[in-house]
């Protein structure tokens, strides 16, 4: 199914349902624009706009340094300035006798030829070798009308019907036409409808989606649930006065 993209805030529900999900998952491109040394901007667009502004993730995009990352820092040719730093809330880095730089939204190797630019000025032609020793784990959420809804740790590469399995399943109330919420950029997000039911039938197998890291799951309840929450029925009734389609 042609994937739909939702803008922040536009309508009331969508709000609601997106809010923790923008909460973890913009991190990433707002990094981008820290990098750059801007802040991240809140822009509003038009829905027709939509297909300009939500752009595709990139393909194996390399890890991005963010904020509590640990890293250790050593010189093959000056051990004496080997060390372990923390990148603090405001994305900076404290290095030893030449002060802070910014790191956050790097990668790695960024984040190596940042430190050799920071000590150029003492140290000639300097060699410097990053690890990361303590990073944000990947995770995705699941919610809604599954046994465990919540978050959950990213550790292998699982579809969508294997991470509702990994939340509890599916639960009585559930419906089987899940939706999958995929950040785009800070403000965007794409948003797909997935026929679970037909994926159990050994149809259209290909939608089962691999996820990436910070993909929300939204498990919705049956209509007819809610319609019995407010109208009184009877369980074993031999004719039903609800529409089949319902069900």
């Amino acid at each position: 199914m042609t994937p739909k993209y939702i803008q922040h805030g536009t309508r009331a529900r969508a709000a609601l349902v997106l809010a923790a999900f923008f909460a973890c998952v913009s991190v990433v491109p707002a990094r981008q624009q820290e990098r750059a040394g801007t802040a991240p901007a809140n822009i509003e667009h038009s829905t027709s706009d939509a297909a300009e502004h939500a752009r595709p993730a990139q393909r194996n995009p390399r890890y991005q340094i963010c904020r509590d990352d640990v890293l250790l820092l050593s010189f093959p040719l000056s051990p004496e300035l080997n060390q372990r730093v923390i990148v603090q809330p405001d994305g900076f880095i404290s290095l030893q006798g030449v002060g802070s730089t910014y790191v956050a939204g790097l990668t790695v190797e960024g984040v190596a030829d940042s430190v050799k630019k920071a000590y150029a000025g003492t140290l000639h032609d300097p060699i410097v070798n990053v690890d990361l020793a303590d990073f944000q784990k990947p995770f995705f959420t699941v919610f809604g009308q599954v046994g465990k809804p919540g978050q959950y740790d990213l550790r292998y590469d699982i579809t969508v019907t294997q991470a509702i399995a990994v939340a509890g399943g599916f639960a009585p109330t559930a419906k089987t036409q899940v939706l999958l919420y995929r950040a785009v950029s800070s403000n965007w997000a794409e948003v797909r409808e997935l026929k679970i039911k037909d994926l159990l039938n050994g149809k259209n197998i290909e939608e089962d989606v691999h996820l990436r890291p910070g993909d929300m799951i939204f498990v919705p309840e049956k209509f007819i649930t809610k319609f019995r929450k407010y109208v009184p029925y009877s369980i074993g009734t031999s004719i039903s006065p609800y529409p089949s389609a319902y069900y």
